[in-house]
Order: C-alpha cells, then structure tokens, then sequence
C-alpha cells in the first residue's frame, strides 16, 4: 500500500488522530474486549484482545487512563488506556485492522474522531458528538479529549454543549 500522505501545514506540526470503532450494532466504541482476571492481567489481556483486532500495538501499564464502572444488568468494568503513535504506526494500524479476524463482524470500520469545529459551530467534533456510543465511550472520548489536551478545554466544553441543544 502507498505511504500515507503528509498532512497540510508546517513539516515539524504535532498531528493529533483519535480512532474509534463503528460496531456491529452502530455504535462507536474503542477497541478492546473482555479480560478474564484468572488468566492475564489487564495488560496481558487487553494486548490479546487487541492483537486480534489490531495485531502491532502492545499497551502497558503506562498507558492507562482510567477505568469507570458501566451501570444496568451487565455492570462491566471499563479500563481506559492512550497511547502516543507515530503517523506511520496510526496508518498500519488502519490497515490491519480491516485484516483483522473480527472486521465485517464485530467491528464495521476503524474511524477517526474529528478534533476541529467547522466555522457554522456544530460541523466536526460537536456532530461527531451526537453519534450513539456504546457504554463508557463518550464518557471516555471527552475524558481523553480533555486529559491529554488534544482539544483546547474551551473548544471541547463548546463542543459539548452544542451536542444538548
């Protein structure tokens, strides 16, 4: 496959990509899956999970964000980890995804999250906000948004709050 394209601005620019799954059901959600504590750990676990999907990204303990307790009949525990990728590593990543086991079946597509707003206030990042996600996922998406600066705090709570309008 061709290299990725460079992406327009200055050459030493720091280019911020989020990714997202859609699912089988529609909904969006982060990559990732159950971990049975008697055999792995969280890491181990969730490097298994992703290697099927994924296959070239090992997370760490380092990598952990945070974790949030799912409410309902089926009270899941979700952990919640980042990690910084080159634009190289983002690219093969898309890649393998759509040669994953699990494309076409439970995971339709890998997609990137919007980070800007169009100049009509609602284009971009707050439509993307109106999307259904699955779980913790936006509850995640804004936590990360906002923890690792990827969207100005301003511009985030803006876009936000024009998603409830």
């Amino acid at each position: 496959s061709p290299p990725p394209r460079a992406l327009p601005g200055p050459i030493n620019a720091v280019r911020l990509l989020l990714q997202m799954q859609m699912r089988f059901d529609g909904l969006l959600g982060f990559p990732g899956g159950f971990v049975d504590r008697r055999y792995w750990s969280l890491e181990d676990g969730l490097n298994r999970v992703l290697g099927l999907g994924l296959g070239c990204v090992r997370l760490t303990e380092a990598d952990y964000l945070c974790s949030h307790l799912t409410e309902g009949p089926h009270r899941v525990v979700a952990h919640f980890y980042a990690r910084q990728l080159t634009l190289e590593e983002l690219h093969t990543i898309e890649i393998s995804a759509v040669h994953s086991r699990d494309h076409g079946m439970e995971v339709m597509g890998m997609v990137r999250v919007p980070l800007y707003t169009q100049k009509d206030r609602m284009g971009g990042l707050p439509n993307f906000l109106g999307n259904s996600f699955v779980g913790t996922a936006k509850f995640q998406l804004l936590f990360a948004l906002k923890i690792l600066n990827m969207v100005p705090e301003e511009k985030l709570a803006e876009a936000a709050a024009a998603t409830q309008k």
